[in-house]
């Protein structure tokens, strides 16, 4: 069965990632895969040394960030430390571009605390990239341990009316704990 992880951190992610690029990328050709992503938190600061490394081990590499999306990135005061994870991939150059934009927009005009986009930025550099809705710190995920399905599949349907049919999906993961199990068999209700 081909496999292929999509949410992956780096040193890049400060205090939430450890794996050195070229280590990573090795062991993902040594187990037989053939593309791996790159998602580090809010920065894309390891793409070039992650490109090459892929490229160097026959791997395809997959660009992307995980991004922090705010309710209105110009805003600083309490309500602005909240904020819900979301995956970034580009499909093609377009997203790339796109990709790079959000992330500078996120660290010039956005950081408070993170660097941070809101829907509204989502929406305008859109194009050419893939969205997943990231882990228990994602938009639906966090409505789903608080038992809010009708809100947590709203919240999917707005990101895929950003993102487009087809360019978002939803996420799951077992880390092994409890919290997962739960929001994953509402995601897979979903």
């Amino acid at each position: 069965m081909e496999f292929t992880h999509l949410h992956v951190h780096t040193e890049y992610s400060l205090l939430d990632g450890s794996s050195k690029i070229k280590e990573l990328v090795s062991r993902a050709k040594e187990l037989g895969m053939d593309s791996l992503a790159i998602t580090d938190h809010g920065v894309m600061y390891g793409i070039v040394d992650f490109y090459t490394a892929c490229k160097k081990e026959g791997v395809k590499p997959i660009l992307g960030c995980e991004m922090y999306v705010a309710e209105d990135l110009l805003e600083k005061g309490q309500t602005a430390r909240e904020y819900a994870h979301l995956i970034l991939l580009a499909k093609n150059n377009e997203g790339y571009k796109n990709l790079m934009r959000l992330c500078s927009i996120a660290s010039v005009e956005g950081f408070y605390y993170k660097p941070r986009v809101d829907k509204e930025v989502l929406r305008e550099y859109h194009e050419g990239i893939i969205a997943t809705s990231a882990c228990l710190a994602g938009e639906v995920q966090r409505y789903l341990s608080r038992g809010m399905y009708e809100t947590a599949r709203d919240a999917a349907l707005e990101l895929q009316d950003i993102f487009g049919k087809g360019n978002f999906f939803l996420e799951l993961q077992d880390h092994g704990i409890p919290a997962q199990q739960v929001v994953n068999q509402e995601l897979l209700r979903m």
